[in-house]
């Protein structure tokens, strides 16, 4: 009898741990032999810890579980949810990237392979650098950390650059609030970011990797290390990778918590053991990245999507999304919503749907006021913007981020102004401090806004120029991007920031 345990992070904080202990105590009670696997999380939140049980193959869930309740696993009862496959949050999704995750052991080499594992990296080493820079191309890919840059651009860059040693960097500082697909892939399914990396070596040349992990992803830090050894041990790194002649291996590296190392030259800085500022580009780090050399910088989503890629063809990738907007993408769903939780679909979903169908509108039962997408420095959709695809373009459209695909729910108890006012302090206790339209512009943009907040109306024109001045002259996305909540809850709400005096504000504290 097999028992899978979830052993994410949102699980087991949760209390997955504990319900696994309790699952072993009630089967040695029952005098029964069960296999307990930890598995990953299917990415229903809201029902964890998600346990489930393998009858004749399927798998039979049963949640949110709690280690009181771990008899019903026996005998059934109220927290039976049927088959997890079935289930309609399941069913409706598009699961390419993550299709092991929550079904599979992490760190089990075997059964890796078992669902399909490594055979994109065994078509890799088949086609070749040139003809794997090609297909990712051709398929459309686009980074996942937020940029949207053509990653088949910037693979070929690398490819072409000159230098005796090219690296592979993997983006893990996942910084920005009600985002979580990069640490549930590594934490649920790290040999597909392993085989990802492995195969963005052979193409540009770069037999060296390093995943950069926030230190705040200790259960990820933890999955990838074991992964990385059982990868050595098996062959799928090293000086031949997979038997084929082709050289690459790589390491974790931990950050130290700064959120301005999720820029990629802010990220190199700190690999390199210094502080983490950003660079002034050119030069690009394709050309000049860690240690100087040619590197590759993509995310954890971007590198966890090219094994499928490259098992299932450019073509069959591009088929999904829409426009300019290829594939699929992992929705975040998080804030003040009743289904919180990982959502893969292709591109071009609108946000009504996300957030009123697979969301299921507000835990908190009242109407929705706004929606954040691209993080806390991502702008603030109001209802009247819901029917907007989920696509680049058509966010860039509406003055708007997908971002790393954070959908963050408010309702309308919310004060957009104290919003507006969260993101200028964020920027400013985040800037790396190197130029002076993010450094001191959001330390201004705080005080501009506590004057609106006064009542003192006069502050708003103020407000609008200091935000056109941080967009067009910082130095990176931390200042450049934090206008766009700020403007956009200006924009679109602009009741919060009227018609307001001292004393109601200090009566609403």
């Amino acid at each position: 009898m097999k028992i899978y345990v979830p052993i994410d992070a949102a699980a087991r904080a949760l209390g997955a741990d504990q319900v696994a202990r309790a699952v072993a105590a009630e089967a040695k009670a029952r005098g029964e032999a069960v296999q307990i696997i930890r598995n990953g999380s299917r990415g229903m939140v809201w029902l964890e810890p998600l346990v489930e049980v393998e009858q004749d193959g399927v798998r039979m869930g049963f949640g949110p579980m709690t280690p009181d309740a771990v008899a019903q696993l026996w005998d059934g009862g109220d927290l039976a949810l049927g088959p997890v496959d079935d289930l309609r949050w399941m069913r409706l999704q598009t699961r390419l990237t993550f299709a092991r995750t929550g079904v599979i052991d992490p760190v089990d080499y075997d059964d890796y392979a078992a669902h399909g594992g490594l055979k994109g990296l065994r078509a890799a080493i088949s086609a070749g650098p040139e003809s794997i820079v090609q297909t990712i191309t051709d398929s459309g890919l686009r980074g996942r950390g937020g940029a949207g840059f053509p990653t088949g651009i910037k693979w070929k860059t690398v490819a072409g650059a000159p230098g005796p040693q090219k690296y592979i960097v993997c983006n893990a500082d996942e910084g920005d609030s009600g985002t979580f697909a990069d640490r549930m892939l590594m934490e649920g399914d790290p040999f597909c970011l392993i085989e990802g990396m492995a195969i963005a070596g052979i193409a540009v040349g770069a037999t060296q990797g390093y995943i950069y992990i926030r230190s705040e992803y200790p259960d990820a830090i933890r999955a990838m290390n074991d992964a990385i050894a059982a990868a050595r041990a098996r062959g799928m790194l090293g000086g031949s990778v997979l038997g084929s002649g082709f050289a690459y291996d790589m390491e974790v590296r931990v950050g130290a918590g700064a959120y301005v190392c999720g820029e990629e030259t802010s990220l190199l800085n700190s690999l390199e053991g210094k502080r983490g500022v950003v660079r002034a580009k050119p030069p690009i780090p394709a050309l000049h990245g860690f240690l100087g050399r040619p590197t590759v910088v993509n995310n954890v989503i971007s590198l966890g999507s090219v094994p499928w890629i490259m098992a299932n063809g450019a073509a069959a990738y591009a088929a999904y999304g829409i426009g300019r907007s290829k594939g699929t993408i992992p929705l975040q769903i998080a804030g003040n919503v009743k289904h919180g939780g990982l959502f893969e679909i292709a591109f071009g979903v609108s946000l009504r749907q996300i957030i009123e169908d697979f969301g299921g509108g507000t835990a908190s039962g009242r109407p929705v006021k706004a929606v954040q997408s691209g993080g806390p420095l991502g702008a603030y959709f109001p209802p009247a913007l819901f029917d907007t695809p989920f696509c680049y373009e058509e966010f860039a459209g509406q003055d708007g981020l997908v971002g790393h695909a954070g959908v963050v729910v408010f309702d309308d108890t919310t004060d957009m102004l104290d919003m507006a006012r969260f993101a200028m302090e964020f920027c400013a206790i985040e800037s790396c401090g190197k130029c002076t339209p993010c450094r001191i512009g959001s330390v201004r943009g705080v005080e501009t806004l506590d004057r609106i907040a006064s009542g003192d109306e006069t502050g708003i024109p103020i407000l609008r120029d200091l935000c056109n001045t941080m967009k067009w002259g910082s130095l990176c996305a931390l200042g450049g991007f934090a206008p766009y909540p700020v403007l956009s809850a200006l924009n679109h709400f602009p009741d919060d920031f009227t018609g307001r005096s001292a004393p109601q504000q200090e009566a609403a504290e």
